[in-house]
């Protein structure tokens, strides 16, 4: 019989907090070979804690944990990458914390997945040295679709499966992808798509970030990206995300 670790040391990014007991918190992290993960974090909220500034939600951090009675308990923490900017203004906080509620809603407890780990720092990363957040937040939605088995098919109708052709068409969410004109017209429950914002869709699906960021995606075609991978995400999660909404708001002159 294997013996039960005492203590573990992993690296995680800290994806949320709450109050627990008089002086302590649970912590939600998420760890390239542990997956999501429930962790407490004694005495963080007394002022004179040396660990509490380690343990702030978007942190990416090197944790030791020893094993309590129900949950693994943090003993040490050091902070990785702090990403600061996302700290430090409000759009960037709402767009880091879409990054997070997505990997959080999507994941499951103790499911282990370095190849999204490795998706969500670097987007955490891009937001935080200034990149476009267009390209950086739908690229890191496609992706993560990807990576859970959600990929939407983009390049063949999911009904008659010939290849798209050079015009409008519309979208199933239920169906998983794009119905060409002929089986798609008069039906019930499809969203349009045009073939421009189609078309960046594509191209984010099937290149590497370098390759999307040559992209000049026109602000019609973002709007329709936007709304239509929301639309998306939403049917597979089976509910509407929190932060989106936020994030329109805080937005400036309702970009």
């Amino acid at each position: 019989m294997a013996r039960a670790e005492h203590t573990r040391k992993v690296e995680a990014l800290v994806l949320r907090h709450s109050d627990w007991g008089e002086a302590d918190r649970m912590l939600v992290i998420f760890s390239p070979h542990q997956g999501k993960t429930r962790v407490v974090a004694k005495g963080v909220r007394r002022l004179r804690s040396r660990k509490a500034g380690h343990l702030e939600p978007f942190t990416r951090v090197s944790l030791l944990l020893a094993r309590g009675r129900d949950l693994w308990i943090v003993t040490q923490a050091e902070t990785i990458e702090a990403f600061m900017p996302l700290r430090e203004n409000l759009v960037l906080t709402s767009q880091a914390a879409y990054v997070v509620e997505l990997l959080d809603r999507f994941t499951y407890d103790e499911s282990p997945n370095p190849t999204l780990y490795r998706l969500v720092c670097e987007t955490l990363a891009r937001l935080s040295t200034g990149e476009d957040p267009f390209t950086v937040l739908r690229y890191y939605d496609i992706r993560l679709l990807d990576q859970l088995g959600f990929r939407p098919q983009l390049f063949e109708c999911v009904r008659c499966g010939q290849e798209i052709k050079a015009l409008d068409q519309y979208f199933s969410a239920q169906e998983g992808g794009v119905i060409c004109p002929t089986c798609g017209l008069h039906q019930p429950g499809l969203k349009p798509v045009s073939m421009p914002a189609l078309k960046y869709m594509r191209h984010f699906q099937r290149s590497s970030y370098a390759d999307a960021c040559r992209a000049d995606v026109p602000p019609v075609a973002r709007v329709e990206m936007d709304a239509l991978l929301n639309h998306y995400l939403t049917y597979q999660l089976e509910r509407g995300l929190n932060t989106p909404k936020f994030l329109k708001d805080v937005q400036p002159d309702g970009e």
